[in-house]
């Protein structure tokens, strides 16, 4: 086995589970086709956004008649909604497309621009540039969503849009404000982006407690796991491991090791094992 932990659970499995030759071609293929698909994932954002900015601007401006506006608005808001502590790429991408749009149209940019402390003056900067519809074309050309959010996220739009880092309580039941600092959000939407929003899983061994047990390792990069996902891949990797599989992770920040073992699920506390 690889003496580091690996990332790619598919070559690993490709590489050491008990296969035939054609269920090892076809992880293979599966594994060629995530990675051929992986580039659209990292410009999501971007995509969907775009996408949603110019399908709003056709329908409004040109394709819509009077008695059909608010049918499409109806659907339209349904499409743009977001929970707190979740990310809706159609509606966080469009309203930044739209703000990249207007603060370039308004020289809301440069060092000017950003050297100014009077949020009033801020609010009312306006050079009339005009450079909006320009400058959207240029980042649609360059950028992807973590370059995206990095250079194009402001403070103020996250004021605008109640972007903040949300937790959720398990007490209560729901998700609730645990940080307002736009560092703090914009840091946890990076952290969230990074392996293309999804959990950072790797490989930790192969012969976990010396019986050929597979143990994965959760990164907690930013990025939660769902639980109930977590056991659904966990039964799907038995079949391909055929030995009991093993997921640690931290479910309500307390260290948990999820386990199946082909017939039953289990969980276990490794703070009170001192595991």
């Amino acid at each position: 086995f690889p003496e580091e932990p690996t990332k790619d659970v598919l070559e690993f499995l490709i590489e050491y589970a008990p296969l035939d030759t054609w269920q090892r071609d076809v992880l293979s293929i599966v594994r060629e086709e995530a990675y051929y698909f992986a580039p659209q994932a990292l410009t999501k954002i971007m995509n969907e956004g775009w996408a949603t900015y110019w399908h709003a601007k056709i329908m409004t401006e040109k394709a819509l008649k009077e008695g059909e506006v608010v049918d499409f608005a109806d659907h339209h808001s349904a499409t743009l909604g977001m929970r707190p502590g979740a990310i809706n790429p159609y509606k966080l991408g469009v309203e930044l497309w739209r703000s990249i749009e207007e603060r370039w149209n308004k020289g809301q940019f440069g060092r000017e621009y950003d050297e100014c402390d009077d949020l009033a003056v801020r609010r009312n900067w306006n050079r009339k540039l005009m450079q909006g519809r320009e400058k959207i074309f240029e980042v649609r050309r360059i950028y992807n969503d973590i370059t995206f959010i990095d250079d194009f996220l402001t403070k103020e739009f996250c004021i605008q849009h109640k972007l903040f880092v949300y937790k959720f309580n398990g007490q209560t039941n729901h998700y609730e404000i645990a940080d307002r600092d736009f560092e703090a959000v914009k840091r946890s939407l990076l952290f969230r982006l990074t392996n293309m929003g999804h959990p950072v899983i790797v490989i930790q061994d192969g012969n976990f407690r010396n019986r050929a047990e597979l143990l994965m390792r959760h990164r907690h990069e930013g990025v939660d796991l769902e639980v109930s996902e977590a056991r659904d891949t966990l039964q799907n990797l038995y079949r391909v491991w055929q030995r009991p599989v093993n997921l640690e992770t931290s479910v309500e920040d307390q260290p948990r090791l999820l386990s199946y073992d082909g017939d039953k699920f289990k969980e276990e506390d490794l703070s009170s094992s001192g595991a």
